[in-house]
């Protein structure tokens, strides 16, 4: 893959390399900040992927940098919860250069992929646990 590729054109390419029907939401919005910004959408969501085994997966795209942060981003969304209730899935594609071998010059782009699930989110386990309290009227 070429080096000056984003992580979201990455993983377009990978998830279609993998048989999947894939497409970019995320927008830019030039009248928003001094210099425009990129909009996700429900503020979470880069990329749709529709596998036939998997079913519709929401996904975030970012450098291995920008994992963790992206992460947060997605359990703080007041939607994402919701996508995941309606049967959509969530993953973060996060891409990093690793060497092909070790001790060698030669690298490669490489996707750490997580999925997001309900158990993710500690205010929907919180949630869970507040009706169980005892003393409650």
């Amino acid at each position: 893959m070429m080096a000056g590729m984003s992580p979201t054109s990455r993983t377009l390419r990978t998830l279609k390399q993998q048989g999947a029907i894939a497409g970019v939401v995320e927008r830019f919005n030039q009248f928003a900040g001094p210099h425009g910004i990129r909009q996700d959408l429900f503020g979470f969501i880069d990329l749709i992927a529709l596998e036939p085994a998997r079913g519709i997966i929401g996904v975030q795209c970012c450098a291995r940098s920008g994992h963790a942060a992206h992460r947060t981003k997605i359990l703080e969304n007041e939607i994402a919860p919701e996508w995941l209730a309606t049967g959509g899935r969530i993953e973060i594609w996060s891409w990093a250069k690793q060497k092909v071998k070790r001790g060698g010059k030669a690298e490669r782009w490489t996707p750490k992929v997580e999925e997001i699930t309900a158990a993710s989110f500690p205010a929907v386990a919180a949630g869970a646990d507040e009706g169980n309290q005892e003393g409650a009227p």
